[in-house]
């Protein structure tokens, strides 16, 4: 498999709105930097968010929503948070 911008950024998304909790998301991660290929051009980004990711079960990394953001404006994306009522 190959990982890319898109699939990543799309991964923190879906922890960002709850569709998957952190060990989740971590336990992704560490599967993707053993046993994935990155996209061409993106490999330094790619491997560098994926083993923060990959830690961030770890009571002294762990994740923000400042992490976050940063990771995904890093692989070329804006946040725009929207509050809907239930």
């Amino acid at each position: 498999m190959i990982v890319t911008k898109k699939m990543l950024a799309d991964m923190l998304t879906k922890y960002i709105n709850r569709e998957t909790d952190l060990q989740h998301l971590v336990d992704w991660a560490e599967n993707m930097v053993r046993d994935s290929d990155f996209e061409a051009g993106s490999f330094e980004l790619i491997r560098d968010i994926l083993a923060h990711l990959g830690l961030a079960d770890v009571r002294e990394f762990g994740l923000t929503w400042d992490n976050c953001y940063d990771y995904l404006h890093r692989l070329g994306y804006n946040i725009k948070v929207e509050l809907v009522e239930t």
